[in-house]
């Protein structure tokens, strides 16, 4: 039985039902409608809709109910109810009779299902917080454990100087500190009680918004019920936080494929998040990493859907909006099954420590520093960038390293180049000369980690 039904003069045709029922998706908001349902019992009350004893029998009517959802999540999902609220509703009928019929006094479905979503988000965005913190941890026991193995960076996909693993690792660590960031200001943004805003236009009854809000764990209630009732905002958020984040996961993944692939071999994936193949009997793959990156783009497509639902959707509530939750659902649920598997991967990864070294040697990665020498000794970075760049053509045509051309070839290309030269071409001392905040020696390296410890280690 619906909700309504009263004005109609026909049965609804059983594939629109099909159609138009959305309990197969808000099923899991059945908790939040249950919570929600309990606080609007207790306005109720206050407005002397329902006696004290009224009152207490739908509490723990709905508790009762609340403790078989908890067992069965999808307990309702063999009835014919439309819609989370109708099954609920119907639920509490039958356990109290025609005493349930007056909970829906002042509130609609309207107001209900923004108030039940957000409750559900507020408790998602808590869990993806703790996520984050948790791969944020790992980066960290990561950078801490590998300060001293050097490997090339790259822009364009070519080397470009040396930075070491650690630093790596915090690049990512500030990418994810972003994402936590903007999972709570979505919090603030969302923490509002929209219910008692009604279909569109209020109640008439003189309902308490403020202590509602309060008594649900809301900061405040909504100012505009037209807004109330056709807000989504908060899904949006959520969304494009998941999509940026995503992306971030899908750089990490792209970064690790790469060094995990057999031409560059910097590091080594465990065996228990790789597989094989059917066929060549010698390949490791990094599925899960690869995974990770195209997951990227159906939550990147359940942000556009739900923009496009969104755009010119006049006021207030339309059924359009019915569509706001599987994309959201299926986003926030992958968003978190890749950040669990990220922190896996790292947990399990070796690092080959000789060959990440061996490649930034390779590659004219203290070309810049060659340059900079120079500057010191008194040539325009203009003209040292130039005759930097003679001497790499030399080095190349010699197949050798710059820092393996011996100095009478360095001089040919300019007078003030001398022994000390080599020093300064050192992996090492490249390295420590970055010293700038931000930077890739080893003081600031150990800076950051302490510092990022202090944030993560030292609060709950």
């Amino acid at each position: 039985m619906a909700l309504w039904g009263g004005r109609f003069s026909k049965k609804p045709n059983d594939f629109f039902c099909t159609f138009n029922n959305s309990l197969n998706i808000d099923f899991k908001l059945a908790k939040y409608d249950i919570l929600s349902s309990i606080a609007w019992s207790r306005t109720l009350t206050s407005i002397n809709i329902l006696t004290k004893l009224e009152q207490k029998k739908i509490e723990e009517a709905l508790l009762i109910l609340l403790n078989k959802v908890k067992k069965n999540p999808k307990i309702m999902l063999n009835s014919k109810a439309e819609d989370i609220h109708t099954w609920i509703e119907q639920q509490l009928i039958t356990m109290v009779g025609s005493l349930g019929k007056k909970l829906h006094t002042g509130r609609s479905r309207n107001d209900q299902v923004t108030t039940d979503l957000k409750l559900w988000c507020k408790y998602k965005v808590n869990k993806l917080i703790q996520e984050i913190k948790n791969l944020k941890k790992t980066l960290i026991i990561t950078a801490e454990s590998n300060i001293d193995i050097i490997l090339p960076g790259y822009t364009h996909l070519q080397r470009a100087q040396p930075i070491v693993f650690s630093h790596w690792c915090l690049a990512y660590l500030e990418m994810f500190t972003r994402d936590n960031i903007r999972l709570k200001d979505s919090f603030k943004r969302m923490n509002f009680n929209p219910l008692g805003s009604g279909a569109l236009s209020g109640t008439a009854w003189k309902i308490d918004r403020k202590s509602l809000s309060t008594d649900m764990g809301f900061s405040s209630e909504t100012k505009n019920s037209l807004d109330s009732v056709s807000d989504r905002d908060y899904v949006l958020d959520l969304l494009s936080a998941s999509a940026i984040s995503m992306m971030h996961l899908s750089r990490f993944s792209e970064d690790l494929i790469f060094f995990n692939s057999g031409e560059a071999n910097f590091i080594q994936l465990s065996d228990d998040i790789t597989s094989g193949s059917s066929l060549m009997p010698q390949k490791k793959n990094p599925d899960c990493l690869e995974l990770i990156r195209a997951k990227s783009g159906r939550v990147y497509g359940s942000l556009i859907n739900t923009l496009v639902v969104f755009k010119g959707l006049p006021l207030s509530y339309n059924k359009d909006m019915q569509e706001d939750k599987e994309g959201l659902f299926d986003s926030l649920k992958t968003w978190s099954n890749c950040l669990k598997m990220a922190s896996l991967v790292l947990k399990n990864m070796k690092i080959n420590k000789k060959i990440c070294r061996q490649a930034a040697e390779q590659g004219y990665s203290n070309a810049t520093e060659l340059a900079d020498y120079l500057v010191k000794k008194g040539v325009e970075f203009r003209s040292a960038h130039n005759i930097v760049g003679n001497i790499v053509l030399e080095a190349i045509k010699k197949n050798k390293n710059l820092d393996q051309l011996n100095l009478l070839t360095l001089k040919k290309y300019s007078n003030v180049i001398d022994q000390d030269v080599y020093h300064h071409l050192k992996l090492e001392n490249i390295l420590e000369k970055r010293s700038s905040k931000g930077g890739i020696c080893k003081k600031q390296i150990l800076f950051a980690i302490k510092e990022a410890k202090k944030k993560i280690f030292d609060t709950k």
